[in-house]
């Protein structure tokens, strides 16, 4: 057990301070208690806490969300792409170090980031309110690990749910259309049918190909950080294979044909990587804006909605969600499922009838059902 010892100051008189073994074995002082009530029942709570496992030293939860914000900013670059980087450093910039900076972490309540979170929403995307939150989240993470406070007030938070995205999902017609009036027809098939990220795409060099068996081995990607293009690696870093259908193999071919093993399939005609340009008046603006003169129910398209036609012609073809997600390189089948459930409209009615051929085949097929089963029939 602790002590309780009063002390005098010349300004507040006689006052009260705490002395405690702490778990690692150190000394503890708390001070400045009026009371001596007040600063036993201190020490019970730190007794208390220490049996719990869940004590917090006054002093460690005293730093601010400023001081371990930076740390964990520093700790997380080095696992995170260069693009995504750059979102959670312009959260940090933008909404929590200028609300939260100043706290001291053992101060913040769940009902103040919960009322930040709405006040957020009303102005903010689902996007931006998610990231901040989750920034903060994991900054306070760092701080119960460290023990400076017991619970995370920024978890199992509730914030404005994300709208239902329009993705547009081309036909087979309307990929070859948009691909013959583009500059480069055989990215928008390859996009189209594989599914790869616009930067995992234009970041293919020739050594990623292996044109005998159609399999594109994806290890990096491109990704737009203040108008610059930087190379890094694959989102949430998973490097994966894909495969591509056997009406690209002579095109890839040609798009390796006579390059080194580090050079790319696709350049910019200026050289460095291929963009796909101004959102209205770059190469694959003007490519839609010319499909659609010649098919007006040719809806506009931007290069990623050709990752949502590649799940879309996959999951028309057969391919179940497992192979879907692998094609695109989701953390699991419940993200490819949350992003394209409407196109799995017929599964429902494919087990059922498949569950009713098997039982009918089984009962004809048993010889103590099949009279049974015939009886029931007439």
């Amino acid at each position: 057990m602790g002590t309780v010892k009063a002390y005098s100051t010349k300004t507040k008189g006689r006052l009260y301070e705490v002395w405690y073994t702490k778990p690692d074995g150190s000394r503890g002082h708390d001070r400045g208690f009026k009371l001596k009530r007040d600063a036993e029942a201190h020490l019970a709570t730190v007794e208390v806490s220490k049996l719990k496992g869940a004590y917090v030293n006054r002093t460690d939860a005293k730093a601010t969300v400023s001081e371990l914000g930076v740390q964990w900013l520093e700790q997380h670059k080095p696992k995170i792409t260069p693009s995504s980087y750059h979102s959670v450093e312009s959260a940090w910039r933008i909404h929590v170090k200028p609300r939260w900076g100043t706290y001291a972490v053992g101060t913040i309540t769940k009902r103040d980031v919960q009322a930040w979170l709405n006040q957020l929403g009303e102005t903010r995307s689902h996007t931006t309110v998610a990231r901040v939150r989750d920034l903060l989240a994991g900054i306070l993470d760092h701080a119960v690990e460290d023990n400076r406070i017991t619970k995370n007030p920024a978890r199992d938070l509730t914030i404005k749910k994300k709208p239902i995205p329009d993705e547009v999902f081309l036909s087979h017609a309307q990929v070859e259309a948009l691909a013959l009036t583009s500059r480069h027809p055989e990215l928008v098939r390859f996009l189209a049918y594989t599914g790869l990220r616009w930067g995992e795409a234009t970041a293919l060099r020739a050594r990623n190909v292996d044109t005998t068996t159609r399999r594109i081995n994806i290890r990096e990607a491109v990704a737009e950080v203040n108008g610059k293009a930087i190379l890094g690696s694959v989102k949430s870093h998973e490097k994966r294979t894909v495969a591509y259908p056997s009406f690209l193999a002579d095109a890839v071919t040609a798009a390796c044909r006579g390059k080194g093993q580090e050079d790319r399939l696709w350049n910019a005609e200026e050289g460095g990587y291929l963009r796909p340009g101004n959102a209205v008046s770059g190469w694959f603006a003007r490519a839609v804006m010319r499909a659609q003169t010649g098919d007006k129910t040719f809806r506009r398209v931007t290069p990623h909605d050709l990752r949502h036609t590649a799940a879309s012609l996959a999951i028309s073809a057969g391919a179940n969600v497992k192979v879907v997600q692998r094609m695109l390189g989701h953390k699991s089948a419940k993200v490819t499922l949350d992003t394209y459930a409407a196109l799995f409209p017929d599964d429902l009615d494919n087990v059922v009838d498949a569950l009713s051929r098997q039982r009918v085949e089984y009962l004809e097929g048993n010889p103590i059902f099949s009279t049974i089963y015939e009886e029931g029939q007439k």
